[in-house]
């Protein structure tokens, strides 16, 4: 069986190209290997969703998402997928368990936060533990939080983390006055009267029974361990895309994130990245959302682009004259009805190309100027022609 889509992760920039592509009647397959609902599931709360200003959690709301795409046809499966086989249109998706094969495939495998490892981390994720202070700040409102982290992203998230916490303690590796930030964001912090740094530590340990009740910092230097009560661990040490599988297939950045454009589109036609696993200014879940919206018009678009010029051009034994063509010039207007008016049907089949919707095949084939004529026979291009007078004659005469 060949799918139309099929999306690799079930997050919600997964679920919502399932939701989009299922309900624009392709064949979508959403292939996750574990939890559905990604990062957003392991969120107790969440208030900056769209329309959930009273709050909703994160499982709540991935799984309507994963409801709502079943609902318009899309299937799930568990699995975990090792490979991409671009083998041109149809592509193979390797997997622990067997092989799916699909006409567009949307990447949708997110990043996860680097974590430390400590001692309570991961029993009170979600718990008072937290990767994202845009997410979770103002459910520390008067309360005090430690920071685990002093590049930019984590001196700025403190900053962040003043507006609604009564005192921020910023965990530094290094010695007194030495932060990885750089110096207008140092300069910042340093003025921020709610902010303090504990120098030359680390953190040793998160403690709590069922939410945050402290950590247990270790001093490097001394090797002495104190117990701080807090309310709330945010750990900013960098994030890891899920893209080992996709070294070699597409295009990923010194950090490992897929490069995209701003139709999702990765360096391999027919591929596509959405939420946190590409290149991207913002991870949040409403921006995870409008890329997989995003992938799957294109890929519904990709589809049917390709798929017309298969079976209309590529695959057809008799000689295909396409002529490129763009509504938007009379000139081309007046060639077309011309063109169609004379062509000699007998020796070729014509078919019209608007470039403007057909953006994909004119780049392929190189068309830089319309109208333009390209034969084509047994899927070759044998012929090109440029001139609407070289084109009316050809039409006419279909000089093999």
């Amino acid at each position: 069986m060949v799918y139309d889509i099929i999306i690799i992760g079930g997050g919600p920039g997964g679920l919502t190209a399932a939701i989009y592509g299922a309900r624009s009647k392709l064949k979508t397959l959403v292939i996750e290997k574990g939890k559905i609902g990604g990062q957003a599931a392991t969120t107790e709360e969440m208030e900056n969703y769209p329309g959930f200003f009273n709050g909703t959690t994160g499982p709540a709301l991935t799984k309507r998402m994963e409801e709502h795409a079943k609902f318009f046809g899309a299937e799930f499966v568990k699995d975990e997928v090792k490979e991409i086989i671009n083998d041109g249109f149809i592509k193979k998706i390797s997997t622990r368990n067997g092989e799916y094969q699909a006409k567009a495939v949307i990447i949708a495998t997110g990043a996860e936060p680097r974590v430390l490892g400590v001692k309570g981390e991961g029993a009170l994720r979600g718990k008072g533990v937290s990767y994202c202070a845009t997410c979770d700040a103002d459910f520390f409102e008067d309360l005090d939080v430690v920071v685990v982290g002093n590049g930019d992203a984590a001196i700025e998230e403190a900053i962040y983390l003043t507006k609604f916490a009564n005192k921020v303690s910023i965990i530094v590796i290094h010695d007194e006055g030495i932060l990885d930030a750089t110096p207008v964001i140092q300069e910042r912090a340093y003025l921020n009267p709610k902010i303090e740094f504990i120098w030359n530590s680390v953190l040793e340990e998160i403690v709590g029974d069922g939410i945050v009740e402290g950590v247990k910092i270790k001093n490097l230097k001394t090797g002495e361990i104190t117990d701080l009560e807090v309310n709330g661990v945010f750990i900013f040490v960098g994030t890891v895309p899920k893209t080992d599988f996709l070294k070699g297939v597409v295009e990923l950045d010194p950090r490992g994130y897929i490069l995209t454009n701003d139709l999702m589109e990765t360096s391999v036609e027919g591929i596509y990245a959405v939420g946190d696993v590409r290149q991207k200014f913002l991870r949040q879940v409403v921006t995870a959302c409008a890329d997989g919206a995003i992938a799957a018009v294109a890929a519904e678009k990709y589809i049917h682009e390709e798929e017309m010029f298969r079976e209309q051009v590529l695959e057809e034994e008799k000689p295909v004259s396409v002529l490129f063509w763009t509504p938007s010039s009379d000139e081309c207007i007046q060639l077309v009805s011309e063109v169609e008016r004379n062509f000699n049907k007998e020796k070729s089949k014509l078919v019209k190309v608007d470039t403007y919707r057909n953006l994909r095949i004119k780049n392929r084939y190189n068309v830089d100027n319309v109208p333009a004529l390209l034969l084509f026979h047994n899927g070759q291009q044998v012929k090109r022609l440029e001139n609407p007078e070289e084109i009316l004659q050809f039409a006419k005469k279909i000089d093999l």
